[in-house]
């Protein structure tokens, strides 16, 4: 009967749209959202006007998600591969390769349009940059050629707060460029105890991720040196963008508390290398790089209305 195909329909058409949402890669997309709203409210010294504020994170949205599903189309041959990614929709089948090419590339370029039309062509032309920045210098060139690949392809992640910035202001300023900066050095702190913990992933699908290519101790003091400088941007940017005592004892908080576990790892992965019992340690400050970045930036979103209040 026709009433007991429609909830399979249904079903079938709710499955299809999931699988579209995954390629986008939405708790990437997160991520750089909480990065570009708080750069916002320090640009405009303030509450920026909400239409901006929402135009420019709806447009980031989408330019995060093109960036996402152009990499899950390059890359499904890997994915097929690495246990983390053989349920992508690519690799599944749920979503064909042209279907994604177009979902990405439709995506892509509403986001530029959306942005220049609702925020400014600087914002715009940013996000275009970010997004081939992603698809073809990390996806395409760098990832299975250098085991620098994380470092230089984070610069794409570094690009909403200078989008953000430009959004509000309409050009750049040292304030943007410093947090640039904090994120371009927190990627590898982040991202390659991901990958000590997905070693085997890697080492199959031949991508060569640090960990993959360099001894353990290398690993680790690469982590602590990037956490290091990425701190002392953080740090540099209280006189650069004059931060009230909100963002100032926050960022020193934090700092010394993820440097703290930076020195853990290093200590623990020097006597056990990258054995099983390690990936506990790593993931520990994979998550503890998210709290850090999240607890910093939502400092920079409140230090600006200290100002405001003294």
């Amino acid at each position: 009967m026709p009433g007991e195909l429609h909830p399979g329909r249904s079903g079938h058409k709710r499955s299809t749209v999931m699988a579209y949402v995954s390629l986008t890669k939405p708790r990437v997309m997160e991520l750089l959202l909480v990065t570009t709203a708080p750069v916002m409210f320090l640009a405009e010294g303030g509450l920026p006007p909400l239409w901006l504020l929402v135009a420019t994170l709806v447009g980031g949205a989408m330019a995060a998600g093109s960036a996402g599903a152009l990499n899950c189309y390059y890359d499904r041959d890997i994915d097929a591969v690495m246990h983390r990614t053989e349920n992508r929709p690519l690799v599944t089948g749920e979503v064909s390769p042209r279907g994604a090419l177009i979902f990405a590339l439709v995506l892509g370029i509403g986001s530029i349009v959306w942005l220049g039309g609702f925020t400014n062509w600087v914002a715009a032309g940013l996000t275009a940059i970010a997004i081939g920045f992603y698809a073809v210098i990390y996806t395409m060139i760098l990832k299975r050629r250098t085991r620098q690949n994380i470092v230089w392809g984070g610069a794409a992640g570094c690009m909403p707060v200078l989008i953000g910035w430009s959004a509000v202001t309409g050009g750049l300023s040292w304030e943007p460029v410093l947090l640039f900066l904090v994120i371009f050095f927190w990627t590898p702190p982040h991202y390659w105890p991901l990958a000590i913990k997905y070693r085997a992933d890697y080492e199959a699908a031949e991508v060569p991720m640090l960990p993959v290519v360099a001894p353990s101790r290398t690993v680790s003091r690469q982590v602590l040196l990037y956490a290091w400088a990425m701190v002392a941007s953080s740090l540099v940017l209280v006189p650069v963008g004059h931060m009230d005592v909100v963002y100032t004892a926050t960022a020193v908080a934090v700092g010394a508390w993820f440097l703290i576990q930076c020195h853990q790892l290093q200590r623990q992965v020097g006597t056990q290398g990258f054995e099983e019992r390690i990936s506990g340690p790593a993931m520990k400050l994979f998550h503890g790089s998210i709290t850090y970045l999240s607890i910093l930036f939502v400092a920079i979103a409140v230090d600006p209305f200290v100002h405001l209040w003294s």
